[in-house]
């Protein structure tokens, strides 16, 4: 007569163990999932000045320099270095264009801006939409070259007769065009375009636009003018830099002392 109850309690055992497996994996997903939503990168609607707290900087010391001196706008002494590596091909680059262009009229000389090359291999043209620039810029006129490929991006970027359309660039601009085609395909030019590229590498950058301000990384979401001049505008303030002087007008390379900006030496 004492054969059933060890049946029952053995019958009950394995009920016990796994409803205690079942809790315990249900506690370890619902501890996951509130851990993965909350490093959900925040949105621009978000609290940025809480995001822009808790972001580090993303460039190690030991990283290459890119392409020196590089091409930049605004002052080489600002407390804010904006550095972004774009591709001239890359239509979210050219969308970014027009927010960085704002940018650097809304700090001027608070900040400096500089451009880094970095075409990617899905882009048929844009290495050589990269060698027109530098080359443009050995002649002082990167920053004009520049303006051109982005704004004119789709024109050109399905033109089979690409290259002839950068010539009319270089024309317009007013280049030597002989030396400018000469430099293209120089070492000048593309040296410059490997050096930013060896730095984009050494930061682990994959795809374009990637915008860096002082060192950390902005999202791509939060690439539009309200969210980085807030974003600035903390980094201003966390260096000590006056909030109450106006806006310069942009300065870029080929300014008096500052020409090597945009010359291979």
């Amino acid at each position: 007569m004492s054969t059933p109850q060890p049946k029952k309690k053995n019958s009950g055992v394995p009920v016990i163990v796994i409803g205690l497996v079942a809790i315990a994996a249900f506690i370890g997903f619902y501890y996951y999932y509130n851990s993965s939503r909350s490093t959900t990168p925040r949105n621009i609607n978000g609290n940025i000045q809480t995001a822009n707290a808790n972001r580090q900087s993303a460039i190690p010391t030991n990283a290459p320099l890119g392409a020196n001196p590089p091409n930049y706008l605004g002052s080489p002494t600002a407390a804010v270095t904006v550095e972004e590596f774009a591709d001239f091909q890359c239509p979210s680059c050219a969308a970014t264009h027009p927010v960085t262009k704002q940018i650097q009229g809304i700090f001027g000389s608070r900040i400096k801006f500089i451009f880094r090359n970095f075409p990617l291999p899905i882009h048929d043209k844009a290495y050589d939409a990269a060698t027109a620039a530098e080359a443009a810029g050995l002649q002082g006129k990167f920053w004009d070259m520049y303006n051109l490929l982005f704004t004119n991006q789709q024109q050109w970027s399905s033109d089979p007769n690409y290259k002839q359309v950068f010539k009319g660039y270089a024309e317009k601009i007013g280049l030597d065009v002989n030396k400018w085609e000469t430099d293209m395909v120089g070492m000048g030019a593309r040296g410059r375009i490997q050096d930013d590229m060896n730095r984009g590498k050494a930061l682990s950058i994959s795809s374009t636009p990637t915008i860096f301000i002082n060192g950390k990384s902005v999202p791509y979401e939060q690439m539009n003018v309200s969210t980085m001049q807030k974003l600035i505008e903390d980094e201003l303030k966390a260096t000590q830099a006056p909030q109450n002087a106006p806006a310069a007008a942009p300065t870029s390379g080929n300014s008096s002392g500052t020409a090597a900006n945009n010359s291979n030496k």
